[in-house]
């Protein structure tokens, strides 16, 4: 886990200063005072369309939050923050030897009121939080986004497309299982249980899944159905795939929607992680060959899930492929040697950002063992392209020859080959959760 405490961290001054010339108080709010934690609460609730929070739903809220650094600006005479921000530092899983990770900047709750939109709050919030994680040497900034449009003009950049899947369980001719030693028993989960075998699992699979993050424990109660507030709580059940040694390598949590229209029901995944291939295997199987369901639902699949060559007719699967995991990087030298590739690779890059953060010209060289060394450079450029650009070819889940095509680089086609045949990865980045 990351060293660096995000609550050290002073709040950014030329934010502070703009806001202040507009009336307006950015501070870091001090959730231990009931009332402050409170109006973030609701402020939170406000901003992505939830009801009024209750007197437990605000006390677990200020559990999971009292590890992160939380920012709220303040109109004059208002109880409640009219924009809300918070922030920590956690370990983001990339290539390289199982557990290899960058430190990075995780951004969540970011919200304005409608009664102040369009007055650079969203900008300064965004901004301030990029000064602050690269002032206190982190080198990468993360989030996920409800809405696409908003963090290019900040330097992100889409880096982990997702699959949101749809099974048709009664056209799919079903998953059949080799019946050989090795298939996991699947067996049902209480609520406890169930919470439990979630964390795990994620904790241990992360580590080699390129693009992931921990989890925390509320997210993980809300997955199992024990978040207060939950009014679909007591739909959740759970399941786990257990190896032949008795240890749990994969775990599901699902609810069943039941059909008007007939007896029967729709499965929808809430999570779905798994350490080995066996363990996913079996918890599709249990899915998709569960009696009496219509259709299975999932969402934050990795895009090269193997889900439709598990079952007997691939077209009875749909996948969307969506933007999920953004990532915005701060400092070029460190994160590109923080990774390992897979060709050899000598290369000079001229990166632009918006913000300074990340300007400037590097060599890149990578030898045949994968590691990269990065030094500044005055030579000219071979490729040419934002922070946003380099940002969404991090982790290897988007083409560099896509991003030449699509005018976002500026590189001859060798160049954008051979940048891909580096950066790539022999799986697909993947991020599980919602942050």
């Amino acid at each position: 886990m990351a060293d660096l405490d995000a609550r050290d961290v002073p709040v950014d001054p030329t934010s502070q200063e703009r806001l202040s010339a507009s009336g307006l108080e950015y501070r870091v709010v001090d959730l231990s005072d009931p009332v402050q934690l409170r109006g973030f609460a609701r402020a939170d609730a406000r901003g992505f369309l939830d009801k009024e929070p209750d007197d437990e739903t605000i006390r677990v809220m200020g559990e999971m939050m009292s590890g992160r650094r939380n920012i709220g600006v303040y109109a004059p005479g208002a109880g409640l923050p009219v924009a809300t921000v918070d922030s920590w530092v956690t370990p983001m899983t990339v290539p390289g030897e199982s557990g290899a990770h960058v430190d990075m900047w995780a951004i969540s709750i970011v919200t304005v009121a409608a009664t102040h939109r369009r007055r650079g709050i969203a900008r300064n919030l965004l901004e301030g939080e990029l000064r602050a994680a690269a002032s206190a040497g982190v080198p990468l900034a993360g989030l996920t986004a409800t809405e696409a449009t908003i963090y290019g003009r900040y330097g992100f950049g889409p880096a982990i497309p997702v699959s949101r899947v749809r099974v048709d369980a009664r056209r799919s001719g079903g998953i059949t299982l080799p019946a050989a030693d090795g298939v996991p028993t699947v067996e049902y989960l209480e609520p406890d249980a169930l919470l439990a075998a979630l964390g795990e699992v994620h904790e241990r699979a992360r580590l080699d899944r390129v693009g992931d993050i921990p989890g925390w424990p509320l997210r993980w109660r809300r997955m199992a159905g024990l978040a207060p507030g939950d009014e679909r709580s007591r739909a959740v059940r759970g399941v786990r795939a257990v190896d032949a040694e008795g240890d749990t390598r994969g775990v599901l949590a699902y609810t069943l929607d039941e059909l008007p229209d007939e007896f029967g029901a729709d499965l929808a995944v809430r999570h779905l992680d798994a350490e080995t291939p066996e363990a996913l295997r079996a918890l599709w199987a249990f899915a998709v060959n569960h009696d009496l369901i219509r259709t299975v639902h999932a969402d934050l699949r990795p895009i090269d899930d193997p889900l439709p060559w598990l079952v007997a007719n691939q077209r009875a699967v749909q996948s969307t492929v969506h933007d999920h995991g953004w990532l915005r990087i701060l400092d070029v030298p460190v994160v590109l040697a923080a990774r390992s590739y897979r060709a050899p690779l000598d290369l000079v890059l001229r990166v632009s950002d918006p913000l300074g953060l990340a300007e400037g010209s590097w060599r890149l060289r990578v030898g045949q063992d994968g590691t990269g060394v990065v030094e500044v450079t005055t030579d000219a450029p071979d490729v040419e392209l934002g922070v946003d650009a380099l940002s969404s070819l991090y982790l290897g889940g988007v083409s560099a020859p896509t991003l030449r095509a699509a005018g976002r680089i500026s590189a001859s086609a060798e160049t954008a080959a051979a940048i891909q045949n580096a950066f790539g990865t022999a799986t697909a980045p993947a991020l599980t959760i919602w942050y």
